[in-house]
């Protein structure tokens, strides 16, 4: 029998995936030969693939609702070879929860672990446990950014929550000035997902969390409910985040060893149309699409930062995680992404952008080959 104590297993983990045109394996050209040298490897679903549902409730907001997509479409899903897939996003409900339920059956009748939303509240929290190489792993997921109605309850299907209050502090100096702005997690939905970490402890070496949080297109800001969370999440037993919804890469953070990705951006995905290069959000923060992405010559309709990406990677073993580090990509005007190499300028680019979106957390990358790794030990 071979001895498998000393086995790694790599885990490759992109952002959002979802594009509405196709043919949507095109969308993976570029990035596949990367992944395909992972053993695992982690997207997040920002679409629903179905035929059934109903007509959105909330189809108000820049680009409106685009998430439900003909089954056909999630091509995308097997040219890049996904293996572990949250469905807990901002969009799994829009269409009522039929759609979502159809989307979790179609992946796993592709034989793909996925997490994040179920039938009741116990489907939606449980992990894939995933075996790889005598390696065990736990997968959890979550969503943050979800409407009410939309959280999965004990006989309701739903989404996996870990909500936030919101409070206003105002300004009074500056007429215009935003208020400060506090969010606290739920106390219930934070209980909860601790008890699921500790149980998903005992059944594998590794837990490893996905959650999709924090503010769409704005650069660097946190919000004050996710270090919160996340701490919560490696106080219970968590060994890596992995955040997403925010379209764009946000701050890295070291804790107890342990490594939060509050968000590796982007994955494989085209937005919903626009009409213009200018976007915004609340009317208050506003963003340039760069015209080469937009129709006709383009299909990645999201603010130019938002082009810049990360793969993330882990080494894990039985102990442990091992290593940690990310690989930085560039996505084109096709909204395929693509890794770049130290000797591309967009490499220290994004290096750059990720060390000041990081300033405010503790971490410390260095380059090793077209890697950055992230040092635990700080």
């Amino acid at each position: 029998m071979s001895d498998n104590s000393t086995s790694t297993v790599t885990l490759m983990a992109g952002g959002d995936i979802g594009p509405v045109s196709g043919p949507t394996e095109k969308f993976a050209e570029l990035i596949t030969p990367v992944l395909r040298q992972a053993d695992l490897r982690f997207g997040q679903c920002e679409r629903t693939y179905s035929k059934r549902g109903w007509e959105p409730q909330y189809s108000y907001g820049p680009g409106g609702q685009l998430t439900r997509l003909d089954p056909g479409m999630a091509e995308v899903w097997k040219a890049a070879n996904m293996n572990v897939i949250s469905v807990a996003s901002n969009h799994a409900m829009d269409w009522g929860p039929e759609a979502v339920l159809d989307t979790v059956e179609m992946f796993r009748g592709m034989g793909k672990h996925v997490i994040g939303a179920g039938r009741n509240a116990e489907e939606a929290r449980k992990p894939a446990i995933v075996e790889c190489k005598g390696v065990k792993i736990a997968f959890l997921a979550y969503c943050s950014v979800l409407r009410d109605g939309q959280a999965a309850g004990a006989t309701k299907a739903g989404i996996a929550p870990v909500r936030a209050h919101t409070y206003y502090a105002p300004e009074e100096f500056q007429p215009g000035t935003p208020p400060k702005i506090i969010t606290e997690p739920f106390e219930e939905d934070l209980r909860a997902l601790e008890d699921d970490i500790r149980k998903a402890k005992q059944q594998a070496d590794v837990v490893i969390m996905s959650i999709h949080w924090g503010l769409r297109h704005i650069p660097k800001t946190i919000c004050t409910y996710q270090p919160t969370v996340a701490h919560a999440a490696i106080d219970a037993g968590c060994d890596l985040i992995l955040g997403h919804h925010a379209h764009s890469i946000k701050a890295i953070e070291v804790y107890k060893g342990k490594v939060c990705f509050y968000s590796i951006g982007n994955f494989m995905t085209t937005g919903s149309n626009k009409r213009t290069a200018n976007t915004f959000d609340w009317n208050l923060v506003w963003f340039p699409i760069d015209k080469e992405c937009l129709p006709p010559l383009g299909c990645y309709q999201f603010p130019t930062h938002c082009r810049k990406t990360m793969v993330a990677k882990a080494v894990i073993g039985k102990k442990g995680i091992e290593r940690v580090s990310f690989l930085p990509a560039f996505i084109n005007p096709q909204a395929q992404p693509y890794v770049v190499g130290p000797d591309d300028p967009k490499f220290q680019e994004i290096l750059e952008w990720t060390e000041w979106v990081s300033d405010q957390h503790p971490h410390k990358f260095r380059v090793d080959g077209n890697e950055i790794v992230i040092d635990t030990s700080v």
